[in-house]
């Protein structure tokens, strides 16, 4: 049962995209986005590609005029005294 003080659809979910099927990733994101505002894709190394076919396959495809991409975050992280770096991408995803 949803609490009557929350409004409805103003939470953002954060999804970690690993090396899963993209479109069972895009059909998980969809059935999420359909009860709120916001989403938040986030991936790392080497699952940065699917992110971005999960965030083209939403806003393109499956909820064309219904979502935009509002915001793409990029980064890299750097392990301590090791020197290897990971990049990291943040795609923010609304619905209009």
């Amino acid at each position: 049962m949803e609490d009557a003080n929350e409004p409805k659809g103003q939470e953002q979910t954060e999804i970690n995209i690993g090396n899963d099927p993209v479109m069972l990733t895009a059909v998980d994101v969809v059935s999420k986005l359909m009860n709120q505002n916001n989403i938040i894709l986030k991936a790392r190394g080497n699952s940065i590609p699917n992110a971005v076919a999960v965030a083209n396959i939403i806003t393109e495809k499956m909820l064309r005029g219904v979502t935009k991409i509002e915001k793409i975050n990029l980064d890299t992280l750097e392990k301590a005294g090791i020197g290897k770096m990971t990049s990291t991408v943040e795609i923010i995803i609304n619905k209009i």
